[in-house]
């Protein structure tokens, strides 16, 4: 089991690992990992392995089975030997970014509370899926409550909760395409606020900012309907 450092240690630029396997289509296996591995709509970390003078630019990162992680080189240049000491080194605006944006969308399911059917994460943009019966007509109310919110400078924290917990409280989960990874008998989850003042709480395995005041200016994008039951509400940094 790969050791999941983006997730203890979230404003780690750089970290030392060491290889312990490649997989049959080039990828590195750590045995721990910087990288956050692309699921929940927020893609892979990139940036650069380095280990005896030598560099490999990394592209992305992937899950794997029996909770590896996969670190996938942008080239196809010799990789790191097994048992090779390698240094992480994030494009840390890049996932900086990622956390902002994903922090943003938490907030933006609360301004519109409604079972959210797809979503995806950004450096620059991003957006969320709503299964909602009726058209959006006032962008400007959705854009004062998300901009209020975020200004509300409310912690993001994690807790666990166990499978049977989770589905003892099932209207914790707004997602209604992926569901939260069950089976290894807990699940992380991430509040926004206090416990006596909870903004938000849902199952999320992403990276995300420890405060709201982090994620800066957001600005509603566009609107769409994508079909009879589907809206479509795109953000973007307006910094």
């Amino acid at each position: 089991m790969t050791e999941p450092l983006f997730r203890s240690e979230p404003y780690a630029k750089t970290a030392s690992a060491r290889v312990v396997g490649h997989t049959d289509e080039g990828g590195i296996i750590l045995d721990r990992s910087l990288f956050y591995p692309r699921g929940g709509g927020q893609p892979g970390d990139s940036g650069r392995l380095a280990w005896d003078g030598r560099t490999l630019d990394i592209a992305t990162a992937v899950k794997m089975d029996l909770d590896d992680i996969a670190i996938i080189p942008a080239t196809p240049d010799p990789l790191p030997p097994i048992g090779a000491d390698v240094e992480q080194r994030l494009d840390w605006d890049r996932r900086y970014a990622h956390m902002r944006m994903h922090t943003a969308l938490h907030l933006l399911s609360v301004v519109l509370p409604f079972p959210v059917t797809g979503g995806s994460i950004g450096a620059d943009k991003g957006r969320l899926d709503f299964n909602m019966p009726d058209p959006i007509d006032d962008k400007n109310t959705i854009q004062a409550k998300l901009s209020q919110l975020i200004a509300g400078y409310f912690d993001v924290t994690e807790s666990w909760i166990t499978d049977a917990g989770l589905a003892a409280q099932p209207h914790l989960v707004k997602t209604m395409s992926v569901a939260p990874p069950m089976g290894s008998g807990r699940v992380r989850l991430i509040r926004i606020g206090s416990e006596s003042r909870t903004v938000d709480l849902q199952p999320c395995g992403g990276t995300h900012v420890v405060n709201t005041r982090e994620i800066g200016a957001i600005k509603i994008v566009k609107i769409e309907n994508k079909g009879r039951m589907n809206r479509r509400v795109s953000v973007a940094f307006a910094d």
